[in-house]
């Protein structure tokens, strides 16, 4: 049913696609926004939990509210970027899972245990997180992941009152290629796999 991609299709995915500081000013509309989504929660996660969340950040008020949060090094590039997502996670997931698992009761697997709550949280947001921006590529867009800011600054700013906690941040926009330094080196499979 499925067929391998093409070489165009995985060099847009994985081995050209880079990680971008600096995009041209083209804006990221409502409909790509909702595209993203689109694709993004197709990703599995386990007991179809999707506990990441999502803040689209466009707006040069919601820029600036980000902005204290952000690391020296990532402020002016996050400024600039057209759109910067906090992608987060929900750590009241589990209520949800009545309708995204509804063979099983997996509401009580997280219920009241926090060490499962936080785990699959982190797990599964991150997951998630990937998936954005690989729906993201897809979508001719180009990213810049960064973890270098507060997130108990952009948790009190973005998520006071809720369960919502944040994970890392992505820069979305269209890249500029001439910007981008050489690539670094990946780990061979040798040292980063075994066959067993």
């Amino acid at each position: 049913m499925f067929q391998t991609l093409s070489a165009a299709a995985l060099d847009q995915l994985f081995r050209e696609a880079r990680t971008f500081s600096y995009f041209d000013d083209r804006a990221i509309d409502d409909a790509t926004i909702h595209a993203l989504y689109e694709l993004t929660k197709f990703g599995p996660t386990s007991a179809n939990s999707s506990p990441a969340r999502f803040v689209f950040v466009r707006s040069p008020e919601a820029k600036e509210k980000l902005r204290p949060a952000l690391s020296e090094g990532n402020r002016d590039k996050t400024m600039a970027a057209p759109l910067t997502v906090i992608v987060g996670h929900d750590l009241a997931f589990y209520d949800a899972l009545p309708t995204l698992y509804p063979h099983a009761d997996a509401r009580s697997w997280f219920a009241g245990n926090d060490a499962a709550i936080r785990t699959t949280c982190l797990r599964n947001g991150s997951l998630q997180g990937a998936y954005l921006m690989l729906a993201a590529r897809s979508l001719g867009l180009d990213c810049g992941p960064m973890s270098g800011f507060d997130n108990a600054a952009v948790d009190a700013a973005f998520f006071e009152g809720s369960n919502w906690r944040s994970n890392f941040l992505v820069n979305i926009g269209y890249g500029l290629r001439e910007k981008l330094h050489p690539r670094n080196p990946r780990l061979p499979f040798e040292t980063a796999c075994r066959i067993v």
